[in-house]
C-alpha cells in the first residue's frame, strides 16, 4: 500500500502544536506495519535550515508559479519527505501560519492551496516523482482542498481527512476563491462555500472517503452545537463516514525510564525516584524544596480554550490547600500578565515560564505529582497521556479525548483499580477547585495514591495501536 500524508507541520521539522506530533509520528508507524509512505510539507525556511540534506527530486509548475520538491528523510525515522520548496514559504522568517504580531499572513490562502495543489497532482498524475498513493489522507485547514480537488479526477486513490482541531476552519472570501481560480462547481453550500466565504475544511469534510477525528468522544461533540462550529449539520450527515482515532504518543520520546531531559529516570520499578525530580525541579524553578505538598503542573497554550478563564479564579484558593504550582507555556498576553502577576505574590509556591521549552516540559511531567488540564474542548491532548506515562496523575474535564483517556479516580473505579486521575464535568471554576481539592486530599495517602501512579504509567497509548486503526481505514471499501 502506498500512502501520501500530507500536513502543514511536522515534528521534529517543525511544530506548534499537536498536529505536528501526529504527522511526525503516525507516518513512522505506519511504515512499521508495511506502508510505503510518503510525508509531504511546506519546505519552510526553518525547515530547510534544519534538514542536513535534501535532494531535488521534481520542479515543476503549478498554478501558474514554479516549485520545487526536495527530497530528506524525517529525522529519527526512515519516512521518506518531500518539501515543497517556494518562495511563499522558504523564504519566511518566523511562524508557518502568522506574523510576529500573531496576525496571519496576508497569503495563506495561496500558500496551503500551493500545497493541496501539490498533493492532488501527485495523487492523480503521472508526475515525475514517478509515485502515485493508493491513499490520500490529509490533515486539518491547510490541506483539505486536495480532497476536494482529487475528487473531480476520474482517477484518484481512497481519501482520509482528519480534523485535529475544528476551531480552525481556513475562512476566506469570495475574492479569494476567485483568484485561486478554483472550480467553480466547489462554489456551493454542498461544497466549499460557507455562509457566503469559502472554507478550506469543507473540503475535506465533504469529499473525504473517510472523515476522522482524534478521539470516539470529539467524534459525537463535533456532530451537535456547539461542538460543531456551524458544521454540526454536515458532520452529523456523515457520521457513517465519521470515526475518532485516538492519537498515541512516542514512547520512546516520552519514556521516563529513558528520557534523556531527566536528572532521575525511573519507571514502574522505580517509582520512588520520581520524587528526586520534583525536589531537583523545585529547586531549579525556586520553589520550596518541600516534599509535604502536591506540586501540581500545567503545560499548555495560554489560552481561553485550555481553561485559563477557570484556573485563574482559583489558583490562590490551590495554593492555600496547600499546594505548590508550576505553568509553563505562551499565548494571550493578558494571562501571561496575570499569571506573572499571581506567581510574583506567591513566592516559593509557584511559578511561571512564559516559554516554550521542551527539556523544561519533561522535567515538569516527571516532577509534578499533578497535571492540571482544565480544557473547555480538547479534540484529543497529548500532555494528559505523556502524564500517564510519567506517573503524574491528570486532572482534566469530562470532554473530548480527555474523557476518552482518563479514568476518573471515584469510589467504584478506585476499588476496581481502575482509576488513573480525576474529572469534573461542568466548566466552572467552583467545581474545578472542589477536584483539585479531591486529588490532593487522595495524594496524602500514599498507598493508594502509588497503586494510581502504577496503573497509569501501565496504559498503551502508543502510535502502533493508532497505525493499525488508520490502517484498517485504509483497506476498507470505499
Amino acid at each position: 500500500m502506498k500512502l501520501l500524508f500530507v500536513a502543514s507541520e511536522a515534528f521534529p521539522l517543525v511544530k506548534t502544536g499537536g498536529l505536528a506530533d501526529v504527522a511526525g509520528s503516525l507516518p513512522a508507524a505506519l511504515a512499521e506495519e508495511g506502508v510505503e509512505v510518503r510525508l509531504l510539507l511546506p519546505a519552510y525556511q526553518s525547515v530547510l535550515e534544519s534538514v542536513s540534506q535534501a535532494e531535488l527530486v521534481a520542479e515543476l509548475e503549478l498554478a501558474g508559479t514554479g516549485i520545487r520538491i526536495l527530497q530528506t528523510v524525517l529525522p529519527g525515522t526512515d519516512v521518506v519527505t518531500w518539501l515543497l520548496q517556494h518562495s511563499n514559504f522558504s523564504d519566511r522568517h518566523g511562524n508557518p501560519y502568522h506574523d510576529a504580531h500573531g496576525d496571519p499572513w496576508p497569503d495563506n490562502a495561496d500558500r496551503f492551496m500551493l500545497l493541496s495543489r501539490l498533493a492532488a497532482l501527485i495523487s492523480t498524475e503521472d508526475t515525475a516523482l514517478g509515485w502515485r498513493p493508493d491513499v490520500l489522507h490529509c490533515n486539518d485547514w491547510h490541506t483539505a482542498p486536495a480532497i476536494a480537488l482529487v475528487h473531480l479526477s476520474a482517477r484518484r486513490p481512497l481519501t482520509v481527512f482528519t480534523i485535529h482541531n475544528l476551531a480552525h476552519m481556513g475562512i476566506f472570501d469570495r475574492d479569494t476563491f476567485n483568484r485561486l481560480h478554483l472550480p467553480q462547481q466547489l462554489w456551493d453550500d454542498g461544497s466549499m462555500e460557507f455562509y457566503g466565504q469559502c472554507s478550506f475544511i469543507k473540503g475535506g469534510l465533504v469529499f473525504a472517503d473517510y472523515i476522522t477525528t482524534v478521539s470516539p468522544t470529539y467524534a459525537d461533540e463535533i456532530c451537535r452545537a456547539p461542538g460543531g462550529m456551524g458544521l454540526e449539520g454536515l458532520l452529523s450527515h456523515r457520521r457513517d463516514r465519521l470515526s475518532g482515532i485516538l492519537n498515541g504518543i512516542d514512547s520512546n520520546v516520552w519514556d521516563p525510564g529513558n528520557d534523556t531531559h531527566l536528572e532521575y529516570v525511573y519507571d514502574v520499578e522505580s517509582l520512588d525516584r520520581k520524587a528526586l525530580n520534583k525536589s531537583a525541579l523545585q529547586a531549579a524553578i525556586g520553589l520550596e524544596q518541600v516534599a509535604d505538598r502536591p506540586l501540581i503542573g500545567f503545560i499548555g497554550r495560554l489560552a481561553e480554550q485550555k481553561g485559563l478563564e477557570l484556573m485563574l479564579p482559583v489558583l490562590e484558593e490551590i495554593l492555600a490547600i496547600p499546594a505548590q504550582l508550576v505553568l509553563l507555556g505562551t499565548g494571550e498576553a493578558e494571562y501571561e500578565h496575570a499569571l506573572g502577576t499571581l506567581a510574583v505574590s506567591n513566592p516559593g509556591t509557584m511559578a511561571v515560564v512564559l516559554a516554550y521549552n521542551e527539556t523544561l516540559a519533561h522535567r515538569i511531567e516527571a516532577a509534578a505529582d499533578i497535571f492540571l488540564m482544565p480544557s473547555l474542548f480538547e479534540p484529543c491532548g497529548l500532555n494528559q497521556l505523556y502524564s500517564l506515562r510519567y506517573g503524574t496523575l491528570p486532572l482534566v474535564r469530562e470532554v473530548g479525548g480527555l474523557a476518552d483517556t482518563v479514568v476518573d479516580a471515584d469510589a467504584a473505579n478506585l476499588a476496581a483499580g481502575s482509576a488513573t486521575g480525576f474529572m469534573f464535568r461542568e466548566p466552572d471554576a467552583a467545581e474545578l477547585l472542589a477536584t483539585v481539592q479531591r486529588a490532593t486530599a487522595l495524594w496524602h495517602d500514599g498507598a493508594a495514591w502509588k497503586r494510581m501512579q502504577l496503573t497509569a504509567m501501565q496504559q498503551d497509548f502508543s502510535w502502533q495501536r493508532s497505525a493499525r486503526r488508520y490502517l484498517e481505514l485504509y483497506r476498507s471499501d470505499n
